[in-house]
């Protein structure tokens, strides 16, 4: 692909694309289509790749922050009749 024919997305064309992607179900839906779909623009493109990116992150990190949650709560029930 020639990324040199491309012209710079204007403001407009940013801000129609955050506000499609604030939309639930469908803001993911797009992201996916943007990232890895013909035709897009190459700064949109590796823009939607980087936020599925730091989505799966956020994903990972939010994942293990709520196991450790829970263990430490698990725990603490657990040693509650221990205390006399």
């Amino acid at each position: 692909m020639d990324y040199q024919n491309y012209q710079p997305m204007s403001i407009g064309e940013w801000l129609i694309t955050f506000i499609i992607t604030y939309i639930p179900i469908v803001g993911i839906v797009m992201l996916f289509v943007w990232a890895f779909g013909d035709g897009t623009h190459p700064s949109k493109k590796t823009w939607a790749q980087a936020t599925l990116i730091l989505f799966a992150i956020a994903i990972v990190l939010g994942i293990i922050f709520a196991t450790v949650i829970i263990s430490m709560i698990g725990s603490m029930f657990g040693a509650m009749g221990t205390y006399s």
